[in-house]
């Protein structure tokens, strides 16, 4: 779906803004990816992702080439040993999500907070993006 603004013909905003990166080697199943909301505000976007069990060290957020990826593999280990017996168990969890940014995204101020299980990304536009105030011009 095409919307018009400004007169320009953009890509809807939920269909085209952030295009994830099917084919960027991703051999994870759609189960198991984190649920994404993405909201456009008048001076940035968000993007919050439903990541419950982790810690703020467990990501990766990087930007190549206008491609925001977001990715997390950790492995943990447990053992207990007792006078007959070893218990040993482990587990590994791993997505990796990619997005490509809109033109108007100012990449360098991206921000990254991560708690109560969900990772929230604020993604300012650029200031030539943002909405003018309406203005009253003189007849000369």
């Amino acid at each position: 779906m095409l919307v018009k603004r400004n007169n320009f013909i953009l890509p809807n905003v939920m269909d085209e803004f952030f295009k994830p990166d099917w084919f960027g080697g991703m051999n994870t199943s759609l189960a198991t990816l984190p649920k994404v909301n993405i909201k456009e505000g008048e001076k940035d976007f968000s993007l919050e992702l439903a990541i419950p069990g982790f810690k703020k060290e467990d990501f990766n957020i990087e930007i190549d080439n206008d491609v925001l990826t977001i990715s997390s593999e950790v492995k943990r280990e447990e053992e207990t040993e007792k006078e007959n017996y070893t218990r040993r168990e482990f587990s590994m969890s791993s997505f990796k999500r990619a997005f490509t940014l809109p033109e108007t995204v100012d990449a360098d101020s991206i921000n990254a907070v991560y708690e109560g299980g969900i990772l929230k990304l604020t993604l300012p536009k650029r200031e030539e993006a943002l909405p003018k105030p309406k203005r009253l011009i003189e007849i000369g």
